[in-house]
């Protein structure tokens, strides 16, 4: 099939559809439809990991893209989605609403303990050594006890072949987040 290119607007009555056709068996799949007004707004999930409680949650892929509220009262553990080439790509952000508790932690853990890494920039917002640093010798990304309101996290997977991956994780926050 050829190419088209408009030089105006394209318009339809009906919607539009995103394709791929296999190349062998020639069978169409459709990968989208846009058929009313595109939501380019982000998802903010408030419930998840703001309770104010201690919370275990497993994240999927269907959630990429999602601002999750974060309330450090009690401990969090944010499991990573299991192994998989599906993975690449997904991203997630956190922000501290609720300042992380005296004894509290927020960690941010990989499948696979010890095939997966966190590289990581973790910035420190004040204090005498307020200088991004590097740390990506680790599976687990925590928020320390104390980490102030404001504190945000956004990760990405950036490889993940079914057995390992590596994640990208930005920190902006005080007191420095570690890698372990």
């Amino acid at each position: 099939m050829a190419n088209t290119t408009f030089s105006g607007p394209v318009r339809s009555e009906n919607g539009f559809q995103s394709i791929t056709k296999n190349t062998t068996t020639g069978a169409i799949t459709t990968e989208a439809t846009y058929d009313a007004r595109p939501n380019f707004r982000t998802t903010v999930d408030n419930a998840t990991l703001n309770t104010g409680a201690a919370v275990t949650t497993t994240l999927t892929t269907a959630q990429s893209g999602t601002v999750f509220e974060i309330d450090g009262t009690d401990d969090i553990v944010v499991n990573m989605p299991a192994l998989s080439t599906a993975n690449v790509g997904t991203t997630y952000d956190f922000i501290v609403t609720t300042a992380v508790g005296a004894a509290k932690t927020v960690t941010f853990v990989l499948p696979g303990a010890g095939v997966s890494n966190w590289f990581a920039t973790l910035q420190l917002t004040g204090g005498v050594a307020a200088n991004p640093t590097i740390d990506n010798a680790g599976d687990t990304l925590t928020l320390v006890n104390s980490t102030v309101v404001g504190s945000r996290v956004r990760v990405t997977c950036v490889s993940d072949d079914g057995t390992n991956s590596t994640w990208m994780a930005s920190f902006v926050g005080s007191p420095i987040a570690t890698v372990a």
